[in-house]
């Protein structure tokens, strides 16, 4: 055999006894079931979406914490009689741009025990319109100071700071509810700084001196008890023009509350007794109330001193306290 064939023999024999010989390789390992791997991924969240922050009742107060707090208060007037009136334009004009309550009732008749109940959270026994009696309770204005707010109420056609007078003029004592509180009224520094007339006004503008609380009582004639609604509707219009625009420049959040004493009959609500005030309209202007709204929640005069405690984080008066005395919410924005 030549030696070439020779060499090829032995290549293919070794190639044989390499594929015969060798031993049988191990199977590979099966890929283990799909349903064995968990890997816990996130889910990915667009860019574009932000995160859901739910509100709790902590991280937005039920009433906003108003700078100013102003009431302006007129007589004697059903909710049916100055809602929708022709000779209330401009009064209307407010209801609606900004929120009415059209199931707010007053306390009782007459005048002088909703003024007391309106900063006190109690008629206290007060019937009629009196100008000798007197309240020994705490009232608005000392949880006011209290908690380091000032207060004033500016009464129009009053003679001077502090008048104990039962009248003078159009001025009358049983609208100015804060000189029956003794513990004002026998504090000579506070009745004469805080119960003031409402010519003061112009003053605490000018000066930028306008305190946290306010009062506006006009006289007889203009708050509608002893003229007509279209007087009262004219002295609404010159005064909100006079006080709104130094609030709205300060740019902090405010609150005018413009209502009325009491209707002109007996329907109640809320925790009142079956015969109370009467159904009033109460609107409020402010930067923090919704435009257009009207809110049918049943609110009385402690609904109102129950709203403005719980702006500023005071106690709750009296009736103010009373579960049937519903917080004011639903205006805000």
């Amino acid at each position: 055999m030549s030696k070439f064939y020779h060499t090829l023999l032995s290549v293919l024999w070794a190639g044989l006894c390499l594929s015969a010989c060798a031993a049988p390789a191990s199977p590979a390992p099966a890929a283990p079931p799909t349903a064995t791997v968990s890997v816990a991924m996130p889910t990915p969240v667009p860019l574009t979406v932000a995160p859901t922050i739910t509100a709790t009742s902590t991280s937005i107060p039920p009433v906003p914490d108003f700078k100013h707090i102003l009431i302006v208060i007129f007589e004697n007037k059903e909710f049916g009689t100055v809602v929708d009136n022709y000779h209330m334009p401009y009064f209307n004009k407010l209801a609606k741009s900004y929120t009415l309550l059209t199931q707010y009732y007053a306390v009782t008749h007459p005048s002088l025990p909703n003024y007391i109940a309106m900063l006190s959270g109690d008629t206290y026994g007060i019937t009629f319109d009196c100008t000798s009696c007197a309240v020994n309770h705490q009232s608005l204005p000392d949880l006011i100071e209290a908690g380091g707010r000032t207060w004033k109420t500016y009464q129009e056609d009053m003679p001077s700071a502090c008048f104990t007078g039962a009248g003078a003029g159009n001025y009358a004592m049983k609208h100015n509810p804060f000189i029956y509180f003794m513990p004002i009224r026998l504090d000579a520094k506070r009745c004469n700084q805080d119960i003031v007339p409402l010519t003061q006004l112009a003053a605490d503008i000018t000066a930028g001196a306008l305190p946290n609380f306010m009062f506006v009582t006009p006289n007889l004639c203009n708050d509608a008890h002893d003229c007509t609604v279209d007087i009262a509707d004219a002295w609404l219009q010159n005064f909100m023009g006079q006080i709104m625009p130094p609030l709205d420049q300060e740019g902090q959040p405010y609150l005018i509350v413009i209502t009325w004493d009491e209707g002109q009959g007996n329907h109640s609500c809320c925790g009142l007794p079956a015969s109370a005030g009467g159904r009033i309209a109460t609107i409020l202007v402010s930067p923090q109330a919704k435009s257009g709204f009207q809110d049918a929640t049943p609110y009385s005069h402690y609904s109102l001193l129950k709203t403005i405690s719980a702006a500023w984080g005071l106690p709750y008066l009296a009736h103010a306290a009373d579960a049937q005395t519903a917080l004011i919410v639903a205006p805000w924005k």
